[in-house]
């Protein structure tokens, strides 16, 4: 197992980061990991509104999906729908609210954490 496969694996290191190596050996140590990778291309000046849309499209949300920030919360801390070892959401483009959506993602690394799964996020 590579060192990207064996830290992506360590629960106590997942977080919100900007992604530093690449693309390509992330997305290869993610598959040898079996984890669930989504990718979010957001527009550049996106609302709100098409963040929401944009995440749920690329999780699969549930049709119970509110389109609100609690709801984006909720889906991320189920994803009984996607069942993996772990989770890496990738975020490309400008989001508006970046701090509350900052908050929003640090909120579901801790979840998963005290699950024993790593949830990573990365900015792209």
């Amino acid at each position: 197992m590579s060192g990207l496969c064996a830290r992506l694996m360590k629960v106590s290191e997942a977080g919100v980061y900007r992604l530093n190596c690449s693309l390509d050996d992330l997305l290869n140590s993610a598959d040898v990991n079996g984890f669930a990778v989504f990718e979010a291309k957001l527009p550049q000046g996106a609302t709100k509104g098409e963040v929401l849309a944009e995440l749920a499209r690329v999780i699969k949300a549930p049709d119970w999906f509110g389109s609100n920030w609690d709801a984006l919360i909720d889906s991320l801390c189920d994803l009984s729908w996607r069942p993996a070892p772990g989770y890496i959401l990738l975020l490309s483009g400008d989001a508006p609210a970046k701090e509350e959506l900052h908050e929003i993602f640090e909120a579901v690394v801790i979840f998963w954490k005290t699950q024993g799964r790593p949830f990573w996020i990365f900015y792209i």
